[in-house]
């Protein structure tokens, strides 16, 4: 009668020792990469200040690389093409103390990656922040830029409640205004109950793109208010936040009344479901489309921490995407020449993380 008992204890150590094997390597592979990491810079250093001082030309680094595939055959990664990045990312990072910390962190592929897709210095600091951040994988992290996720984030702040940011300070660098769901695979047309089996068959994807810190709690989560059964669409819990986090699936266009039944929902959370150490639960109501203006009446007054965002079954058009957000630069920096005063909104939305 005793072995299971001792078979469940065993597991349980086996378990221990398996994740401190996992955490060992973990931290290996990070001091090899930092290492490594350390090495690129400075190779790159002393390219840059060779040529910058004018006792190399272009034309050494392929000697160079040559010179390196001769001397240290079993050392790969050092081709003319790779050092000239490594001249790039030494300049790019040298007089930026804020984000140093952070380019250890990330592996080179990682580096190469943002550096090429990145128009501005805006652009790539986000993208390394976040990829630390998030620890996107190197396809994560491609389909991010793939997803226009910095054009969107700068043009497009969260849509959110005055009570949210209020009860949870940092949730406008949580959520979105838009979520890219383009896995998913849905047709044009498709109900909520497509759009909900096709998440929960995909909710790895979906974690994904919400970030790191969501927690999948449950689907159609059961609540019970005046004798009646009512149930959530999905539910999580979001770690930095330390909050519930209700979803509320429509796939037309936003409508005010939608609103009242995520405030129930909220507060049957509050009262019955929340636990003393957590922080008010957060309602978020993902639509197919929004009329901003309608949403920011809807949301004025709304008491409860809460947001309105829209998911899109398409990558967006980032070369429009890319286009407006060179119109939003311009009519910016020409309103600071003029020295007009802008308003909170629009500084936070040029620093997104």
């Amino acid at each position: 009668m005793s072995q299971p008992t001792e078979i469940t204890t065993l597991d349980q150590g086996f378990a221990e020792i398996v994740g401190l094997i996992a955490a060992a390597r973990q931290r290996a592979f990070q001091a090899v990469n930092t290492t490594l990491i350390d090495l690129y810079w400075q190779v790159g250093e002393y390219i840059s200040r060779k040529i910058e001082a004018a006792e190399w030309g272009d034309s050494v680094v392929p000697q160079l690389a040559q010179y390196i595939a001769q001397t240290q055959p079993s050392q790969r990664g050092f081709t003319p093409r790779n050092l000239f990045r490594m001249k790039r990312f030494y300049e790019t990072y040298r007089d930026k103390a804020i984000v140093t910390p952070a380019v250890s962190q990330l592996p080179w592929t990682h580096h190469v990656i943002i550096l090429s897709q990145s128009k501005r210095p805006e652009e790539r600091e986000f993208y390394l922040r976040m990829a630390v951040k998030e620890r996107w994988t190197k396809r994560e992290l491609e389909r991010q830029f793939k997803a226009a996720l910095f054009e969107r984030v700068v043009l497009s702040p969260p849509k959110m409640s005055p009570a949210l940011p209020q009860s949870h300070p940092d949730a406008q660098n949580v959520f979105k205004d838009a979520y890219a769901l383009e896995f998913l695979g849905l047709p044009q047309k498709h109900s909520e109950n497509d759009l909900h089996h096709a998440l929960l068959n995909r909710m790895k994807d979906f974690l994904l793109e919400l970030g790191r810190d969501f927690c999948y709690v449950g689907s159609e989560f059961p609540v019970q208010v005046g004798g009646r059964d009512f149930a959530l669409d999905l539910l999580f819990f979001h770690r930095g936040l330390n909050a519930l986090v209700a979803f509320e699936l429509k796939v037309n266009e936003f409508e005010p009344e939608y609103l009242g039944k995520l405030n129930f929902y909220l507060e049957a959370l509050d009262r019955d479901v929340r636990k003393e150490h957590e922080q008010p639960s957060i309602g978020v109501l993902l639509c197919a489309s929004k009329n901003d203006e309608i949403v920011e009446y809807a949301l004025s007054r709304s008491l409860s921490p809460a947001l309105i965002a829209e998911y899109q079954t398409k990558l967006p058009d980032k070369k429009l995407l890319q286009a407006k957000l060179q119109e939003f630069y311009l009519q910016d920096a020409s309103e600071e020449d003029e020295g007009i005063s802008k308003p909170k909104a629009i500084s936070r939305r040029k620093r997104p993380v």
